[in-house]
């Protein structure tokens, strides 16, 4: 641990945020030196693999009861390794409880930091780098919450803030914020009339009571006064015209759930008035709630979005925040490292690592704790490069990476989760075989089986637990789950072999190709592109054929491909446009390493270059099953230079650059790009995008919209997928677009 702030709040819970390095291995890949051999050897593979150590850094958000803190303050001492820390940050009503017990465990001051500023900070952090941080509740939607894409600007938006009183905050920047408005009517309220009507002291039961209660028996509706609907006004007759107006003139006795409801009602309607209110005042249409109000409760949550939606009409929201009951301490954490200047980097959550928002429905998952509204855990990994959209999306603010929202199709769900299952075992044997001088590679191996199991199991009852559930979503977190137990690349070897096999074939394809008329050669190209698109051992129907049939070629993989017509086919409109000029330049984002990289993708962009267009070849920048990364594909192009003069003169004269993406994912996030990558995308003014493969351009952005023409090309290798998509087994998606003028 190098660096802590904790946030205790004034009730049961304490926040301990704290940053550490994190070591651990990665796959290094470089040629090897021929300087004192005459030849290379034919059965040398194409380059050297070396697995390093190397140190990042994670942030840690920990939430416990405060009946741990002791424990937890003896854990940040043993872990403690940055002397140089003199001051603890720390924030919320409960840090003047707890400040002479932190300096004495720690010997270190307590640097009580501005509960509203922190608040902010954090807000604004989690805004900006979790995409599926926002969400919408939705009463008798299964499941109940429906998360929002992150708008490119997180700003300007309003910040409710319900403690014992309501906070209305004005957020226009990243330092400018400005308190606007407010009411000494919030939680506090609450739990205060709550526990004189009810004698009930404890908010979760006082919000449990509610859950329960009905508060038509309390209230007095618009139809208890006019006999129904308001025709005039438009008010529909169960509308509440007067919280509590019943217990003015009824004899009866009014149960405590009953009560407790009603109140709900009453504090909430109000507050969402007056959020509303401002909101409009102010212009704005997004509107965060936050507060131990909140806290991930349904009925709370319930409530606020009824009166919001009631009083503006439909036409503002009220947005919750998954990670709300953190903002605090990670505010006051990046506050206490501001010399570390935190937001030049761009962070990812670590799904290894945090437990997700769990649902207090006991309907809709009976097995969890009674209230479990927010997070425990979560973990956050600094990138080394920061991630911006990409300029040629035609609408960042409307973009959606994933075509298949998991949360929503419960068939598909069953289906993919059910698929990650039964790929476990072959995922956990990779893993072994890729480190075989390793004495405990077997019993890591079992500990990533358990843990991305349980995640599974989870994800069934808890779909929604790290923002929507996709396809892409289910396979970052088994990246993650590996890299965890240091199985940094399973595939190194794989790819080393298939990319020396290939590079052997290079010149026969071209050959091949070159001697064919021009239309000829465009349709080759294409099936070329295709058919190395079939080499994807994360696709257990291809997997199966390469383990058992070790000859399975670039030919064996043509002829498995689906004739035309293909299942999405625009060809003939692409053969046209090659007829016309050629592009300035193409972005291409490629997939697979081996036959796919170099016997489809070079062959490709080396006709766009005879052509005069440039080409940008992006590849992942980490490695994720057998996809190429960008340090593989440099030795890869290196060594196909030296077979080619159009390549060669392409990379020495800079009209084909390789670049890496920012990301580790079989799937592809356009709006999560490498910031160099965007820059020289704009500085080259790319007017053509080629994204290949299942992951990139099925799984994700199929839908995707771009500002340029744009060609998207996969084979569908799960019989599941293609059959709901109308094809069979290897069936072709080729699907080039041109942006509507």
């Amino acid at each position: 641990i190098r660096r802590i702030c904790v946030s205790p709040v004034g009730g049961s819970l304490t926040k301990l945020a704290y940053y550490s390095t994190v070591q651990h291995k990665v796959a290094r890949v470089r040629s090897f030196d021929h300087s004192d051999k005459d030849t290379e050897q034919d059965h040398e593979p194409p380059y050297e693999i070396s697995v390093q150590e190397e140190v990042t850094a994670r942030l840690h958000f920990v939430k416990f009861e405060n009946t741990y803190i002791e424990a937890c303050l003896d854990f940040i001492k043993d872990h403690l390794v940055n002397t140089e820390t003199k001051v603890i940050q720390a924030t919320g009503g409960g840090a003047y409880k707890f400040k002479d017990l932190i300096e004495e465990k720690l010997q270190l001051k307590v640097d009580k930091e501005d509960v509203m500023t922190c608040l902010i900070k954090g807000c604004n952090f989690v805004l900006k780098n979790i995409p599926h941080e926002a969400f919408v509740y939705q009463k008798g939607s299964n499941p109940e919450f429906r998360f929002q894409t992150n708008h490119p600007s997180v700003f300007p938006y309003l910040l409710v803030s319900i403690g014992s009183g309501v906070s209305i905050v004005k957020v226009e920047t990243e330092d400018r914020f400005e308190w606007i408005g407010g009411s000494s009517i919030g939680g506090g309220t609450f739990w205060g009339l709550g526990a004189l009507l009810t004698k009930t002291k404890k908010f979760d039961e006082l919000l449990h009571l509610a859950s329960r209660g009905q508060h038509t028996n309390v209230d007095m509706l618009v139809q208890d006064i006019y006999g129904g609907a308001h025709q005039t006004l438009g008010l529909s007759g169960n509308l509440i015209a007067s919280s509590f107006g019943k217990s003015a003139t009824a004899d009866t006795e009014f149960s405590k759930e009953d009560m407790a409801k009603s109140l709900l009602h009453m504090i909430s309607n109000d507050i969402g008035q007056l959020a509303c209110l401002y909101a409009r005042l102010h212009c704005l249409d997004r509107v965060y709630f936050g507060g131990f109000f909140i806290r991930g409760h349904p009925v709370t949550m319930r409530t606020i979005t009824y009166s919001i939606n009631f009083f503006s009409k439909g036409e503002v929201q009220a947005l919750f925040l998954r990670h709300e009951g953190y903002l605090g301490a990670i505010g006051a954490f990046l506050k206490g490292a501001e010399q570390d200047n935190p937001n030049q980097y761009s962070w990812e959550e670590n799904y290894a690592g945090s437990s997700g928002l769990m649902s207090s429905s006991p309907e809709l998952c009976p097995t969890q704790r009674p209230r479990s509204g927010t997070f425990d855990l979560l973990e956050m990994d600094r990138l080394e490069r920061p991630l911006v959209n990409l300029p040629l999306l035609l609408d960042p603010s409307s973009y959606v990476p994933d075509t298949v929202d998991l949360t929503d199709d419960a068939l598909a769900r069953k289906y993919w989760l059910t698929c990650f299952e039964e790929a476990l075992d072959g995922v956990v044997k990779r893993a072994v075989a890729s480190q075989p001088g390793s004495v405990d590679a077997a019993e890591r191996a079992e500990k990533f089986r358990q843990k991305y199991w349980s995640k599974l199991q989870a994800l069934r009852h808890q779909p929604f637990a790290y923002g929507t559930l996709t396809v892409r979503s289910l396979l970052d977190t088994r990246e993650h789950c590996l890299n965890e137990f240091n199985f940094p690349d399973p595939y190194s070897k794989v790819k080393q072999k298939d990319n020396g096999v290939a590079l052997k074939c290079f010149r026969r394809v071209i050959h091949s190709l070159d001697a064919l008329g021009w239309e000829e050669r465009q349709l080759a190209l294409v099936k070329g592109l295709l058919a190395g698109n079939v080499f994807d051992w994360g696709a257990k129907a291809v997997s199966d054929v390469l383990e058992s049939d070790p000859q399975f070629g670039f030919e064996e993989a043509k002829r498995k491909l689906q004739e035309r017509p293909w299942l999405v086919d625009s060809y003939s409109k692409w053969l046209q446009r090659l007829k016309g000029p050629p592009h300035k330049c193409a972005l291409i984002f490629a997939d697979n390493s081996g036959v796919d990289v170099i016997l489809g993708v070079f062959p490709f962009v080396r006709e766009l270059l005879s052509r005069g267009t440039e080409v940008i070849l992006a590849c992942n920048s980490g490695p994720a099953l057998n996809d190429v990364t960008y340090s593989e594909s440099l030795i890869v192009a290196e060594r196909i230079a030296a077979m080619d003069p159009v390549i060669r003169s392409a990379l020495r004269e800079g009209r084909l650059l390789l670049m890496q993406t920012g990301s580790s994912s079989p799937c592809l996030d356009l709006s999560r790009l490498d910031k160099g990558l965007a820059v020289l995308v704009r500085e080259r003014g790319a007017d053509l995008v080629v994204i290949e493969g299942m992951g990139r351009a099925v799984h994700t952005n199929y839908h995707a919209a771009l500002r340029c023409e744009s060609l998207k090309l996969a084979v569908i290798k799960n019989s599941w997928l293609a059959e709901r998509l109308g094809g069979r087994l290897f069936s072709v998606i080729f699907k080039y677009e041109v942006p509507a003028e």
